[in-house]
């Protein structure tokens, strides 16, 4: 499978808030009837006021994955410091997994912080996303319990940094 990522185009919005719902729901991290489901499908927003990019197929042009990147310190930002950028809802299409999709994503996603001048990324995972954890950590990210949160009771996460 050859895939390219890129910014995210007009077309690939609707599939890219599929792909997240599809990820996040179908996967129990998020229930079917929550308001975060609205957020992970309204991937217009996302690219408007951060960097939405995508994972597609260059044989038939499918959105297999996307990523939203946020600098620290903006709306869509959540643990970042000004200096770090932040993956937020990271989703591959269940049909893709285990292609480097996921990976691919990460990288580009460090890659762009690079290109903005970052010091380094940071993002927050839920404790039991273990397969995602491996693959950041074979990244380069590092745990950073220190700066581990809760957005509402409950809801616990871990954070994973990594200095550039």
């Amino acid at each position: 499978m050859d895939i390219v990522i890129r910014r995210a185009h007009e077309e690939d919005l609707e599939d890219a808030g599929r792909v997240t719902v599809e990820a996040f729901v179908g996967d129990g991290h998020t229930a079917p009837d929550s308001r975060y489901v609205e957020l992970l499908r309204d991937a217009a927003r996302r690219s408007r006021e951060a960097e939405l990019l995508v994972a597609v197929d260059t044989a038939g042009g499918r959105v297999l994955g996307c990523v939203t990147l946020a600098v620290g310190g903006t709306e869509w930002a959540d643990i970042a410091t000004p200096r770090e950028g932040e993956i937020r809802m990271l989703a591959t299409a269940a049909a893709a997994r285990g292609r480097g999709v996921g990976e691919a994503l990460v990288r580009a996603a460090m890659d762009r912080s690079r290109e903005l001048g970052l010091a380094g990324m940071a993002f927050s995972t839920r404790p039991e996303m273990t397969a995602a954890h491996r693959v950041y950590e074979r990244i380069g990210f590092r745990r950073t319990p220190e700066r581990d949160w809760s957005p509402y009771p409950g809801m616990d996460l871990m954070v994973y940094s990594l200095a550039f």
